[in-house]
């Protein structure tokens, strides 16, 4: 790790890296300073939204990964107040797995009467939350969500989370069966525009949530499993050319699965001249949380790539200015959700170079410490 680009970071940013650098990286936090930074956190906006949106039994927000509006009227303040949402924040910002708010919404994810209520909004989350075990195999399930954010809270090698984690294994297991996609899609009879092909809901196919859920626990973790995560990764990577849109059949529907990469594309290295979706940094973050070290492709170059990007002082540098990247820019990213990667800093002054750093010192971390 650059000990410029951790000066940097206790020198500028603001409570939630102060918190995560010092307790997960360096490791060099007392008590009282844990305390301390932690208390800051509890004051920050979003944070104080997230607790405002908690109901008394215990979830947040409205429903997860679901409808914010109906018949024209919006449902959601912000977008913290979807319990996806709510749940990155709080992982993200580390708050602890024994806080109040936190066991408060695990223990609502694992009451069936009060997902029941929750998912009843809106009337079209009440059939998704009839059918919320279908496709848990292929990647389109609202159980896929639930186990994950659970696990992402820190809950997920309880009892009820261990079968998910096994399932998620299976899933990635999947991948080394095939040379290509083509041998598990089929061809959608249909006229419609967007004619693309799709998997059975029971085909094993595995999708962000699985990957997920497993980066955030460890009672799968074998020298074995461990293992085929990198061989599954490196091979998804082979087989994978483009993108490759791929739908679920549920009964005579077809959804759009919640897919490992966006579009199931191939996963990237980062590069700071090439931001190739949103996303990117996380999944990459992901991989190397599940103790892989450089043995996966994407991760050893990433690894070249973000030590190449560290300037004198030490602070991560991505060319913003160039054309293609303007689309993807964590620039004007405000709340966490499925579809962007988490800004940690408030305070817009520094807000992105400490942001960008502390990515950058997490991962060598991680890495460096398989």
């Amino acid at each position: 790790m650059n000990q410029k680009s951790i000066d940097f970071l206790l020198e500028n940013s603001g409570p939630v890296i102060q918190y995560r650098l010092r307790k997960e990286i360096l490791q060099n936090i007392s008590q009282i300073e844990e305390e301390n930074l932690l208390e800051q956190i509890y004051q920050t906006p979003f944070f104080k939204l997230v607790k405002s949106y908690a109901k008394p039994n215990g979830y947040i927000g409205m429903g997860m990964h679901g409808g914010d509006n109906w018949h024209g009227m919006k449902l959601k303040e912000t977008p913290l107040q979807d319990g996806e949402s709510a749940a990155r924040l709080l992982s993200y910002y580390a708050i602890p797995k024994n806080h109040p708010l936190v066991l408060g919404f695990v223990n609502a994810m694992r009451n069936d009467e009060t997902l029941r209520e929750e998912f009843s909004y809106i009337p079209p989350e009440i059939p998704r939350f009839e059918k919320r075990f279908r496709g848990l195999n292929s990647g389109y399930c609202l159980m896929t969500l639930i186990y994950a954010m659970q696990a992402m809270l820190g809950h997920g090698d309880d009892e009820c989370v261990i079968p998910f984690q096994k399932l998620s294994l299976e899933a990635f297991r999947s991948i080394l069966l095939l040379s290509s996609f083509n041998e598990i899609t089929k061809t959608r009879q249909s006229k419609a525009k967007y004619n693309y092909p799709y998997i059975e809901e029971d085909t094993y196919f595995p999708c962000q949530y699985n990957l997920e859920t497993l980066a955030y626990t460890k009672a799968w973790r074998t020298e074995e499993n461990i293992r085929l995560m990198v061989d599954a990764l490196n091979h998804f990577n082979i087989i994978t050319h483009d993108d490759n849109p791929i739908h679920v059949k549920i009964d005579s529907k077809y959804y759009v699965p919640f897919p490992l990469n966006m579009g199931n594309s191939p996963i990237r290295p980062f590069q700071a001249d090439k931001i190739h979706n949103i996303t990117y940094r996380r999944i990459l973050t992901e991989i190397a949380m599940l103790g892989v070290a450089e043995n996966v492709g994407v991760i050893k170059d990433s690894v070249v790539n973000i030590m190449d990007a560290l300037d004198d002082d030490g602070i991560l540098k991505i060319r913003f200015d160039l054309p293609h990247n303007k689309r993807y820019s964590p620039k004007n990213i405000d709340y966490p959700s499925p579809y962007v990667d988490m800004r940690l800093e408030p305070d817009r002054k520094r807000a992105l170079d400490c942001d960008l750093t502390f990515w950058a010192v997490q991962f060598l971390h991680l890495v460096q410490n398989s």
